[in-house]
């Protein structure tokens, strides 16, 4: 039987007109027969959003967004990146370009468009490197990077790649492991662009074992046992001085507090970040 391909039309006003272009383009794929659509009407909020995302299978759904707010258009399509969705942004090309040839200031309604300059285009590429290069999925990824984290699990890896890669930063994020060699590309580095983080034993093993909890397995798996932690933790502090990089616990400190040290760390290196970075 032919699986359905859902898309998921979002719009801030009633959605017609991208109703209409989706459904032009999909007789481009006369193969295929079995589409659905779902038009999500008046979406002008994030919760209204996160809940249309919700809804969503990830396997076989492409969003097309029709949003002019602008908090709420480039909110979606952050969402749809950092869930690996499948999306198009139908307005926000368009009114930039007539924007550009007429000298005139869009409306923006119902709100106000988002000014679209290289650091929103950065922003948005950051975050899709981010994604790309989590967790150490791709070493390729080191040598394009503002800054690489390297850590043992849980020690908050992801959240800062994506916290920072919002910043317009691009982030690769390494999981040190005892049994699994670090990738060769490290050494080719600068070690100023290289940031070690660590976590207390305790806190790690709390970490862990509510994490496999979450997992429906047993708290009681090497992953969470201390004998285990510690043998990660002495490798990952050998492979950090070993690199001559800095080291940060981020024991009970918030993201954006890491966040912010390792932006400072970036600074005082002479690494050149984006000039309106904010916190």
């Amino acid at each position: 039987m032919e699986e359905a391909l859902s898309i998921y039309i979002v719009s801030d006003s009633l959605g017609e007109t991208a109703r209409a272009l989706a459904k032009a383009c999909v007789y481009q794929f006369p193969n295929h027969e079995s589409w659905e659509f779902k038009r999500f009407t008046n979406i002008k909020s994030k919760d209204l959003l996160d809940g249309v995302f919700k809804s969503a299978n990830q396997d076989h759904v492409l969003f097309m967004f029709s949003l002019v707010n602008e908090e709420l258009a480039c909110y979606a399509v952050e969402k749809a990146i950092v869930e690996n969705y499948a999306y198009v942004d139908l307005l926000t090309n368009v009114i930039k370009a007539i924007s550009h040839i007429s000298g005139i200031q869009p409306l923006g309604q119902p709100g106000t468009l988002r000014k679209l300059d290289s650091l929103y285009f950065k922003r948005v590429n950051a975050i899709e490197f981010a994604v790309k290069y989590d967790d150490g999925k791709d070493p390729r990824g080191i040598l394009e990077a503002d800054v690489i984290l390297l850590g043992v699990s849980r020690t908050s890896k992801t959240p800062l790649s994506m916290y920072l890669a919002d910043k317009q930063l691009k982030v690769v994020n390494i999981p040190l492991i005892p049994e699994v060699p670090l990738p060769k590309e490290i050494k080719e580095v600068d070690p100023r662009r290289i940031v070690g983080l660590t976590n207390s034993p305790d806190t790690l093993s709390h970490i862990r074992i509510e994490r496999l909890k979450a997992m429906g397995l047993s708290g009681t798996a090497s992953y969470a046992k201390m004998d285990r932690i510690m043998e990660e933790l002495d490798y990952a502090e050998k492979v950090m001085n070993a690199l001559h990089c800095p080291i940060i616990n981020v024991a009970n400190k918030a993201i954006e507090e890491t966040a912010g040290i390792i932006v400072e760390l970036l600074k005082t290196n002479g690494i050149k970040i984006i000039k309106d970075y904010d916190m």
